[in-house]
């Protein structure tokens, strides 16, 4: 018998249920499954035009900020770039839209009808169903955390997420700037360079975001935004009228704290989004705070306070993703820091020299590598003995690992993985 050919497809041949009728060839792509919701499968039209087409399979070589509307409005996205935890993909998962990565070659296969089966990270290129595999969950001990602060992208994560039983842990909800931004259609570099008017006007568009989500609480519950935080390659995506700056390393360039810090009108933003809060949401504005993102060290926090002009009684927390912020978190929680937040994604790709966006060393970005679990233990060890609460960020796969192996009973979780782990939050707890 002659072996099959070896290429990267497989031929795979499906029987049909009467003898009339002749096989159906299937065409399947195998692919890395980047974001993998509570689903088995995705079906919908191949969308190329990077416009929102809703219902649609985005096809795109990289997810990149420009399109957000794009994404948002798919049922699935399939790229060949990018890894698993980049900011868009983030943002996916958020919204419970399958990410799956293909090679390069395949990407023009792509066109018309596909289905999408996460069970096996491939693509159909017809209709036709493999088994589905059973999928995995790693949830079962989520009864043993007291605090759930949940990343989401616009006000209708909360209200999705206020509907699900048994959800009394969650008592955050995170954003990011840049995700509200994307959500009010805002430019934010084109606005603050264009003067301080523009700017307030920019500060004041982002508080009315936030009046939307607050809008959505329960009473128990507080909204975190994290301030902006755009690497120069996103930020070339959706900027405009200024030039923006080509760094050979965008991760590692000028953003997070050390942009805030070099934007000479943000503070003009940053105090009208807080009037902004304060006239439209009275003494509920308390129920609002802020997040420092990609910062190193108390020198930073105490010039970043400066820069924006915040008064002792301001409360700001810290993002911890650097492994110069976890050598810092004690000195953080000393200083005033309100809260400390464990950016996960970020902090293993510092600790293992790992690009998190980079495929060829997918196999080395590990979230329980011993190093990183010993820098979440750390920082969360600073925050109990001041007694200044942390949030560790936690991959749905890797919630059980955590609770089991770190001195943590608060977690981050993306929106949709925090919806698949209901059931296990509305289940009454085993017996010991």
């Amino acid at each position: 018998m002659r072996p099959p050919p070896r290429d990267c497809h497989s031929l795979l041949t499906i029987p049909t249920v009467t003898s009339e009728r002749a096989p159906v060839d299937l065409r399947e792509i195998p692919g890395v499954l980047l974001v993998s919701p509570n689903k088995t499968s995705a079906r919908g039209t191949c969308n190329r035009s990077r416009r929102p087409v809703p219902g649609t399979i985005l096809v795109t070589e990289a997810l990149t900020p420009d399109l957000y509307d794009a994404i948002v409005t798919s049922v699935a996205v399939i790229c060949t770039r990018g890894g698993r935890t980049g900011h868009m993909q983030s943002l996916c998962r958020s919204r419970g839209i399958p990410v799956l990565r293909v090679t390069p070659d395949d990407l023009p296969l792509l066109a018309g009808e596909v289905t999408l089966h996460l069970d096996r990270a491939s693509v159909i290129l017809d209709g036709v169903v493999p088994a589905p595999r059973a999928p995995r969950t790693d949830f079962d001990t989520l009864h043993d955390v007291d605090s759930i602060c949940v990343v989401i992208a616009d006000s209708t994560d909360i209200r999705s997420t206020n509907t699900l039983p048994h959800l009394d842990r969650v008592d955050r909800f995170f954003i990011r700037e840049e995700f509200a931004c994307l959500a009010a259609d805002q430019s934010p570099i084109d606005a603050l360079r264009a003067g301080v008017t523009e700017a307030e006007r920019y500060g004041a568009r982002i508080g009315a975001e936030l009046c939307a989500m607050v809008g959505e609480l329960l009473p128990h519950q507080t909204l975190v935004m994290r301030l902006l935080d755009l690497r120069s390659d996103d930020a070339a995506q959706i900027t405009t009228g200024v030039p923006v700056h080509d760094e050979p390393n965008p991760e590692l360039g000028l953003h997070g704290a050390r942009w805030l810090l070099e934007e000479r009108l943000y503070p003009h933003a940053f105090r009208a989004l807080r009037a902004h809060l304060r006239q439209h949401l009275g003494p509920a504005a308390a129920r609002v705070s802020f997040a420092v993102p990609f910062i190193n060290d108390l020198a930073e926090f105490h010039r970043l306070r400066r820069h924006l002009g915040l008064t002792a009684d301001t409360s700001l927390s810290v993002f911890v993703e650097t492994p110069a912020a976890v050598h810092a978190a004690a000195d953080f929680c000393r200083a005033g820091a309100s809260e400390l937040f464990v950016g996960t994604k970020d902090l293993i790709q510092f600790y293992l020299a790992a690009d998190r966006g980079n495929h060829l060393v997918a196999s080395v970005y590990q979230t329980r590598h011993p190093a990183v679990l010993a820098a979440l233990a750390q920082a969360v060890a600073a925050g109990r003995r001041t007694g200044v609460p942390v949030h560790v960020f936690a991959l749905g796969a890797d919630v059980d690992h955590y609770v089991r192996h770190l001195p943590t009973r608060r977690l981050m979780m993306c929106t949709a993985e925090l919806h698949q782990a209901a059931r296990h939050l509305a289940a009454p707890v085993p017996a010991r």
